[in-house]
């Protein structure tokens, strides 16, 4: 359980002004169409720009400590993409189909041949994410990365497309130092806390936002546009078709195309309006499930309690400069995101109409998507505390104590802090 001192003494406030000076999420999501992707998003299609801050003076880095999802994917289930190419199918036998329509269709049918036994698969994008993501960690770190003899411990969970990005990323930083011993493991042993099983507590939550979520689902798909363009019957389209499902269905298809190295797009069928109130039911969703929601008692981001324990006892016993590298799924990185309270990831948001106003979701799970605690130590004769840096996707963020030296904060409050949060949340 969840002792109520927590809840009701250690509220998150909302931290509005880490986006006060950016962009809405609908003003991005215009600059950039792909954001509306949310976990499907492209992790080089959001790239980050922002150079990293200097380590503090005398200090030096000695341990990464990570967790990263695996890259860019097929769809998981061929009715993910056969429903809606069966709708427009059964429509072009009822000659219901517009140009477009039929365009779509032809798109569609064109795609999904390369589909076939490679569902939730790595792609080639997937792949190419992770070889990059390897290469910028032994460029911005080489203090850890290229030093002689470098232990880098990287393991996996046991589903292929997470082990095949361990394996692009450990072929960068082998690259970049030929002399470091890198051991690549797999096993149904890490899952415990590489993906955890959640609770029960934690199972039972959920159903508390089922109701908002269908509400959610009706009030923001509005489908009547995008039938008009598909379908040249509105009266069969009416009958025949659950247009709000279907309309859904196809956005889900459109954006994952961005997984592929493929001329075929399909985002253009929606317009701005569209793409924004689609990504909105999906920001919400995922917010209810993963993130800190009073609706759901701010519990949801304990199912990676297992995980932060495994970080904070590697940081314990870490000594030589080392890297431990985890790899695994969006559905860790979410919530030990929030659970970490990286940036505004730990907000508690009631109104979730004004949910994206501090929490977006494409800027914590985009595929590829990445949490890298780097440990910072004095230099040989100095003095000091062990101070940490924390990136998601590579940007800099705030963590939930005070510093003078941001990025950088000591390591013993973070520790302390950390360790009373879960001690707040028992099995």
């Amino acid at each position: 359980m969840i002792k109520k001192t927590f809840i009701l003494g250690i509220l998150f406030t909302l931290s509005f002004t880490a986006f006060a000076q950016r962009p809405t999420a609908r003003e991005e999501m215009n600059a950039n169409p792909y954001l509306c992707g949310s976990n499907h998003l492209d992790y080089d299609n959001y790239p980050a720009i922002a150079p990293l801050t200097k380590a503090p003076k005398g200090y030096e880095p000695y341990l990464m400590n990570h967790y990263g999802r695996h890259g860019s994917r097929w769809l998981l289930g061929d009715g993910e993409y056969m429903n809606s190419i069966k709708v427009l199918r059964r429509a072009q036998k009822q000659g219901k189909l517009t140009a477009t329509g039929r365009e779509t269709l032809e798109k569609l049918e064109r795609f999904y041949p390369c589909t076939i036994k490679r569902l939730g698969d790595l792609t080639t994008v997937g792949e190419r994410q992770h070889h990059g993501i390897g290469r910028r960690m032994a460029q911005h770190f080489p203090e850890i990365f290229k030093k002689k003899g470098v232990h880098i411990d990287a393991r996996s969970t046991v589903v292929n497309r997470c082990i095949l990005s361990m394996v692009a990323e450990c072929e960068e930083l082998a690259a970049a130092n030929p002399t470091a011993v890198i051991h690549n493991d797999v096993s149904e042993a890490f899952q415990y806390y590489l993906n955890a099983p959640w609770p029960e507590i934690l199972r039972q939550q959920p159903r508390k936002g089922s109701d908002v979520q269908r509400a959610n689902r009706e009030r923001w798909t509005r489908p009547e546009r995008l039938m008009n363009m598909l379908f040249n019957d509105p009266q069969w389209t009416a009958d025949s078709i659950d247009a709000r499902g279907f309309m859904r269905q196809l956005f889900y298809i459109a954006n994952n195309m961005q997984s592929h190295d493929t001329d075929i797009e399909l985002l253009s069928l929606f317009t701005a309006d569209e793409l924004y109130d689609l990504w909105r039911i999906k920001n919400v969703d995922w917010y209810l499930s993963y993130g800190h929601a009073p609706l759901t008692e701010g519990l949801m981001p304990f199912s990676q309690a297992t995980l932060l324990k495994d970080i904070i006892q590697v940081a314990d016993t870490a000594r030589q400069t080392q890297a431990v590298l985890r790899f695994g799924h969006e559905v860790c990185v979410m919530p030990l995101a929030c659970l970490l309270e990286l940036g505004t990831c730990g907000a508690r948001v009631s109104d979730l109409d004004r949910l994206d106003e501090v929490w977006r979701n494409y800027d914590i799970f985009p595929m590829g998507c990445n949490i890298q605690l780097i440990f910072y130590r004095p230099k040989k004769g100095k003095s000091g505390d062990i101070l940490v840096k924390a990136l998601l996707n590579e940007r800099e963020q705030t963590l939930p104590i005070p510093t003078d030296s941001h990025p950088y904060y000591r390591w013993s409050d973070l520790r302390t802090y950390y360790l009373n949060k879960l001690d707040t949340f028992t099995r």
